[in-house]
């Protein structure tokens, strides 16, 4: 199995109630992908950080492989979903790929 974990930076530009209607746009997109994509197995987005955290929003999600991966990155349900609803409301983004044992 294959974990791919992101974590992202919102641009500081949004209101309180932006932030929150972003943070839920971002959360509705990306886990209604589940079922929709060859090889994905399970995919969750955290978007209620502790207040020690200095990053708004974590996806954690599961591949069967690195080939489901690759898939997932060009499929157009996803392409769509992080065109419309993440990259233009992230300011930054961090993200480690690795088999899980």
């Amino acid at each position: 199995m294959v974990k791919h974990v992101i974590l992202w930076k919102l641009k500081e530009e949004y209101t309180e109630e932006q932030v929150l209607k972003i943070k839920a746009d971002i959360k509705e997109g990306l886990e209604g992908l589940k079922g929709q994509i060859p090889g994905l197995i399970d995919i969750r987005v955290n978007t209620e950080p502790l207040a020690s955290s200095n990053c708004d929003l974590m996806l954690d999600s599961s591949f069967e492989d690195e080939e489901s991966l690759k898939g997932y990155a060009v499929h157009p349900k996803h392409v769509e979903v992080a065109d419309t609803k993440v990259r233009p409301f992230t300011a930054s983004r961090v993200c480690m790929d690795y088999i899980a044992l």
